[in-house]
């Protein structure tokens, strides 16, 4: 890990992340330990010490061991497979759904009902997992659509039950 000033490079085994951050900390290494400290004593400066060392916290995590997101697909025909490195849902629409891999991040699709993105940077796995949930969201009526792994979908009961 580098630290330049308010710019930080971090290598680890999975790659490389680079980063600049706000003129409100000032960040400096001794031997592996990181200090992040204000510059001065506005609340806004107390608030970005935080988020700055929470940042490079993640950056190391990213670059050692990676994150992933895991998607599910819930409906009849709704199913996922790779296609090269691009992701082909089929999720009810009279075409195909293609989405393009970003660079870095990569999919696996264990059955054709679960999607894991992976990659180095916390908030573009996070980012690519949302716009690939985007593309049918869940609905509350039959539950059908991308959803997180693990995430309760509040259900309604509809017109009958009234």
């Amino acid at each position: 890990m580098t630290v330049d000033n308010t710019h930080v490079t971090v290598k680890g085994s999975k790659g490389e992340l680079n980063r600049t951050f706000s003129e409100l900390v000032t960040i400096k290494q001794e031997g592996e330990e990181i200090l992040v400290s204000r510059v001065d004593e506005s609340s806004e400066s107390n608030a970005q010490q935080g988020l700055v060392r929470t940042l490079i916290h993640n950056m190391v995590i990213g670059v050692s061991e990676g994150f992933e997101k895991k998607l599910e697909l819930t409906g009849v025909g709704y199913r996922a497979a790779l296609k090269g490195k691009d992701l082909d849902l089929s999720l009810g629409y009279s075409h195909p759904v293609v989405y393009a891999a970003p660079n870095d991040i990569t999919f696996e699709v264990p059955d054709n009902t679960h999607i894991v993105v992976k990659g180095i940077s916390k908030e573009q796995v996070g980012q690519v997992a949302a716009e690939i949930r985007m593309k049918r969201p869940p609905e509350p009526y039959k539950g059908k659509g991308i959803h997180y792994e693990g995430e309760h979908i509040r259900r309604k009961l509809g017109k009958a039950a009234k």
